[in-house]
Parts: C-alpha cells; sequence; structure tokens
C-alpha cells in the first residue's frame, strides 16, 4: 500500500503520469481526507478532475484518519502541513509500504519516523526502468515535474542522466 501526499499526486497528474501508474501498480493507494481536499477542493483544474475521477472509480481510496493525535504530534514536531502530516499518520497507522511525498519538510520527517518513501521523479524512473515509458517521453516528463516541482537543479539532473542511459 502507498499513501499519497497531495505534492506528489498532483504532481504525477500535471506530468501526464498518474494515470499510467494508477493502471500498472498492483497495489492499493490511499490518500487521507485532507489530501482529498487539498487535490480536489475547490479548484476545477484538470489535475485536481483527473484525481476526483480516479477516486469516483476506487482506484484511489480515501481513508478518514482516526488517530488525530498522531497527526498532531507530526505537525508540532515536524514543519508539515496538516496534508503531509495526515499522509504520513495515515502511513503509521496503516502499516503502508510507502508514502509517496514531494514536499522536503515531509520528506526529512520520513527520515527521521524510518517510513520508507518515494517521490513523484522516483516514480517516473521506475515506469521507465519497467518499460511502461520510453525515453523521449519520460524526458518529457520529467521536464514536466521541474515546471511543477521545487526539486533543486541537481536531483533533475541526476533524474535526467538516468533516463539519458536506458
Amino acid at each position: 500500500m502507498i499513501v499519497f501526499d497531495a505534492s506528489t499526486l498532483i504532481l504525477l497528474a500535471k506530468a501526464e503520469l498518474l494515470e499510467r501508474f494508477l493502471q500498472d501498480f498492483p497495489g492499493q493507494i490511499t490518500i487521507p481526507k485532507e489530501v482529498e481536499r487539498e487535490c480536489c477542493g475547490a479548484t476545477k483544474s484538470l489535475d485536481a478532475l483527473l484525481i476526483r475521477k480516479a477516486i469516483n472509480e476506487k482506484r484511489i481510496r480515501v481513508n478518514e484518519l482516526k488517530n488525530r493525535k498522531l497527526r498532531d504530534r507530526i505537525e508540532d514536531d515536524f514543519p508539515v502541513g496538516t496534508g503531509e502530516a495526515e499522509a504520513i499518520a495515515l502511513a503509521l497507522s496503516l502499516n503502508a509500504d510507502l508514502v509517496a511525498i514531494d514536499d522536503k519538510h515531509g520528506i526529512n520527517a520520513c527520515k527521521l519516523l524510518g517510513i520508507s518513501f518515494t517521490t513523484a521523479i522516483n516514480i517516473l524512473l521506475r515506469m521507465h526502468e519497467k518499460g511502461l515509458i520510453e525515453k523521449e517521453e519520460a524526458l518529457f516528463n520529467l521536464e514536466a515535474l521541474e515546471r511543477h516541482g521545487r526539486y533543486k537543479a541537481e536531483i533533475v539532473k541526476d533524474a535526467r542522466g538516468k533516463l539519458e542511459v536506458r
């Protein structure tokens, strides 16, 4: 099971990777209610509509976080927003395999809490490794992630290098 934070879900949608990821991933994908609100709240953007469609089709499951004290403690201990805190707390509560998160502080929280995590760029690289995306398309998707994400230049450069080699 992967618990997604809003940042990674939105980035995958904006980079035109979400649909293919959902088709290929054999496990359960879940988000807390706060992440649903952050992704699909009032906006009618294409990424919000794609995420809402996946939720309606039950390809992304929305779970209510029952342990709000854990969320509050994560928010107190780390400089993360409510969505990140709920995603991390839900992952801990459900004993998830992985948290998909692109927020720097959320990643640091996962590291300190011993939670395995991934990012949108890592998902792209894995999809390319599995042969789901050809190199040219993967480079196009990486440009979209760079444009919409807040990645350090060296992270994008490293990812580009990995895509160029294959």
